[in-house]
């Protein structure tokens, strides 16, 4: 049995494991700003007096 290469091998396993880890953290991150950035501009941009009465003349 070749322990190092074993132990290399482990170790690269766990730093690309660690570094997938890390990228969905970052992804999760971005998702969640740019979903708190859309429901501000949403909320923004509601005019409530708007629709509340139609013109109907012939």
């Amino acid at each position: 049995m070749d322990i190092p290469a074993l132990s290399v091998a482990m170790s690269q396993s766990k730093l690309k494991t660690d570094v997938g880890i890390s990228v969905l953290k970052m992804a999760q991150d971005h998702s969640a700003q740019q979903s708190q950035q859309l429901v501000q501009m949403m909320a923004q941009s509601v005019q409530p007096h708007l629709g509340g009465s139609i013109d109907l003349k012939g």
